[in-house]
């Protein structure tokens, strides 16, 4: 028989994913009574289906560079925070661009980024092309470079951060869907019900259904993200950078022998196979040792994106409701500063 959940807890974090694990760890760690429920197992959703990558540049975006700078700082410190290693691999991240308003963009906000503690220079495009040599120099006319990227298994960061949840006295409930959520803040579960002095969201593309459950209103809109295989190119390659087409959003880097890639998924009307011809239309383009090459699917996942793809991290005014969601698949990057947080606004404290 499942072990039944206790009658109360200070604080109920919803989804156990890699922002819920973050949130119960820093939760715990402060000696906040915490509780954990997940919907099925821990790291099953969202936090499974990544490229596995940590960054701290993203294009146009300070605020969420200023996270992930501050979460990656924290993953250099993880072992020694968890005692779980993660084995952090450095390969960068590189931006192209193809358009000279992306370079104007991208030096109107460089002061804002470095500011911010992002290390990003633009670089030329014969640069670029001895970074990522797959990359034809005359496809693009320049290109950011940001070295503080990493390659990460996400659910190595989930399992650390659970292991040292549980540590510190916390509670986690796997196969434990919520299924209402009353005025008092009790949440029901198949299990029984919790009555919780503050409820944690961090449910990731669910996090708009829980919320709902408690008369809050968060606009997330659930996207999808397919994940794509190429064949084994025919020439071998070294150990390639993310690399990032600025004007399509597809990304590639080395998986093994084979190369990973993205575009997120097929538009409203689209085909399958037009969305893929689009691909490697892309591919032929940026990349020409890879025109041609063959397509197979890696996995799919949902991901919780906000209207402007920051991430809301907050506290409902009139309830205590915190939530952290809206990652748009740059959860990884972001989840240790959203348990701290989390973890603050909890407290009653400023966050840093």
């Amino acid at each position: 028989m499942p072990s039944p959940l206790p009658a109360r807890a200070e604080a109920v974090v919803i989804g156990g994913g890699v922002i819920g694990t973050s949130a119960a760890y820093h939760l715990a760690e402060a000696g906040v009574d915490t509780v954990l429920l997940e919907r099925g197992a821990l790291g099953g959703g969202a936090s499974a289906h990544t490229a596995g990558m940590v960054r701290t540049y993203f294009p146009g975006d300070p605020y969420t560079g200023q996270l992930a700078v501050r979460s990656l700082n924290a993953y250099h410190e993880f072992a020694r925070r968890t005692a779980a290693p993660l084995g952090l691999k450095r390969l960068g991240f590189m931006a192209l661009f193809t358009e000279e308003e992306q370079i104007a963009e991208f030096e109107a906000t460089q002061h804002a980024q470095k500011a911010a503690g992002v290390q990003v220079d633009l670089i030329s495009a014969r640069e670029a092309a001895g970074i990522n040599p797959l990359l034809s120099e005359r496809a693009v006319l320049a290109a950011a470079w940001s070295p503080e990227a990493y390659h990460v298994d996400g659910l190595d960061i989930v399992r650390g951060y659970a292991a040292a949840a549980r540590n510190h006295g916390a509670a986690l409930f796997t196969h434990t869907p919520v299924t209402g959520i009353d005025d008092d803040n009790t949440v029901h579960t198949p299990r029984g019900g919790i009555r919780a002095d503050s409820i944690v969201c961090t449910a990731g593309p669910w996090s708009g259904e829980v919320a709902s459950m408690a008369s809050v209103d968060l606009p997330l809109t659930p996207r999808t993200m397919e994940m794509l295989f190429t064949d084994v190119p025919p020439t071998p390659h070294r150990e390639l950078p993310m690399t990032m087409h600025a004007a399509s959003g597809l990304r590639i880097r080395s998986w093994k022998d084979r190369i990973l890639l993205a575009m997120g998924a097929p538009k409203a009307g689209e085909t399958r196979t037009g969305w893929l011809g689009r691909i490697a239309g892309h591919l032929g383009s940026l990349f020409p040792a890879l025109d041609g090459i063959g397509l197979h699917r890696a996995w799919t996942g949902d991901f919780d994106a906000s209207p402007n793809n920051c991430a809301f991290i907050g506290e409902h005014p009139t309830r205590r409701f915190l939530y952290a969601a809206g990652f748009t698949g740059a959860g990884l990057c972001q989840a240790p500063a959203a348990g701290e947080k989390l973890r603050d606004l909890l407290l009653v404290k400023q966050p840093e």
